[in-house]
C-alpha cells in the first residue's frame, strides 16, 4: 500500500470510526480493567464474555435488535453472577465456571433453534470494530464519561474498596453497593467490546493493558493513567496494522497490546 492509498484509507469515515472506537473502548477498557485484576475479577469479563452468545441467541428467539439484547441480557447475568457469588460458600471461580459452561451449553442448543440465517449470530465471535456506528460511538462516550465522573467522586472510597473491602466496611462505605454500580458498568463495558471484538478477544481488553500497567507503576491513580494509556495507543496502532496490512482490526489491537506487555515483561523495568 503506499501512502496516496494508505492516506485515503483512513480518510474513510468506516476507518475513523473505528479509530476512534479503539481508542475509547482502549482508555474504558484500561481503567476498568485496572480494578478488574486488582480485585480479581478477570474470570468474571471471561465469564460475562460468553454469557454474550447465550444474550444474542435469545436476543434473536424474541425478536429482540442485537445491541438492545447484549446489553440488557448481560447487565443482568452480571448482577445475576454477583448476587450468586454473595449467596453460596462456593468460591467466585466455581461460581464463573459453571456460569460459562452453562451460557455456552444454552447458548448452543438455543442457536439451534432461531430461524433463518444465522451467520450474524456467528460474528459475536470475532466481532467488527470496523462495523462500529456513530450510535455505538455515542454509546461509548456516554458511558466512560458517567463511568470517569463517578469514579472522580468515588476515587478514594474505590481504591480503599479495592485494597481492603473489609476496611471499607468499617468505615462505613457501602461496599455492596458500590459493586453493583461497577459490576453494571463492566458489564456495558464488555457489551460494547464485543461488538467490537467479539468473545473471544474481549478480555484481552480488560486484563492485558492493566497487567501490563502493574508491571510499571506502583501507585495507584498512575497504574490507572497508563493502564488507559496503553489500551488507547494499541487502539490506534492496531487499526493503523489492520488497515496497513489488511488484517483483522480486533485480533491486530489485541496483538499489539501483547507486544507491549512483553516488551516490558523481558525490558525488566522497574516500577515508578
Amino acid at each position: 500500500m503506499n501512502f496516496s492509498e494508505w492516506v485515503s484509507l483512513f480518510g474513510l469515515p468506516f476507518m475513523q470510526r473505528a479509530i476512534i472506537g479503539g481508542i475509547l473502548l482502549g482508555i474504558l477498557g484500561g481503567i476498568l480493567g485496572g480494578f478488574v485484576i486488582l480485585r480479581q475479577l478477570s474470570l468474571f469479563g471471561n465469564a460475562l464474555g460468553h454469557t454474550a452468545f447465550l444474550a444474542v441467541v435469545i436476543g434473536a428467539l424474541l425478536q429482540l435488535p442485537p445491541m438492545m439484547a447484549l446489553i440488557g441480557f448481560l447487565v443482568l447475568f452480571g448482577l445475576g453472577i454477583n448476587y450468586l457469588i454473595e449467596k453460596t460458600n462456593l468460591g467466585g471461580d466455581t461460581i464463573l465456571s459453571i456460569t460459562i459452561a452453562g451460557s455456552v451449553a444454552l447458548g448452543t442448543i438455543g442457536f439451534n433453534f432461531v430461524p433463518g440465517y444465522r451467520g450474524n449470530l456467528l460474528s459475536i465471535l470475532f466481532g467488527d470494530i470496523l462495523a462500529i456506528s456513530n450510535l455505538d460511538l455515542v454509546f461509548l462516550i456516554i458511558l466512560l464519561t458517567v463511568y470517569l465522573g463517578w469514579l472522580g467522586l468515588t476515587l478514594p472510597k474505590q481504591i480503599l474498596l479495592t485494597l481492603n473491602t473489609e476496611l471499607a466496611q468499617i468505615q462505613g462505605i457501602p461496599v455492596q453497593r458500590y459493586q453493583y454500580i461497577f459490576m453494571i458498568i463492566l458489564s456495558l463495558a464488555i457489551a460494547l467490546t464485543i461488538r467490537a471484538v467479539g468473545i473471544l478477544l474481549v478480555n484481552a481488553f480488560l486484563v492485558i493493558p492493566a497487567a501490563t500497567a502493574k508491571l510499571i507503576c506502583n501507585e495507584f491513580v498512575p497504574f490507572l493513567g497508563v493502564s488507559a494509556l496503553i489500551g488507547a495507543v494499541s487502539g490506534v496502532i492496531g487499526m493503523v496494522l489492520s488497515g496497513t496490512f489488511n488484517l483483522p482490526s480486533g485480533p491486530s489491537i489485541v496483538l499489539v497490546q501483547l507486544s507491549v506487555f512483553l516488551v516490558v515483561v523481558f525490558s525488566g523495568r522497574g516500577r515508578f
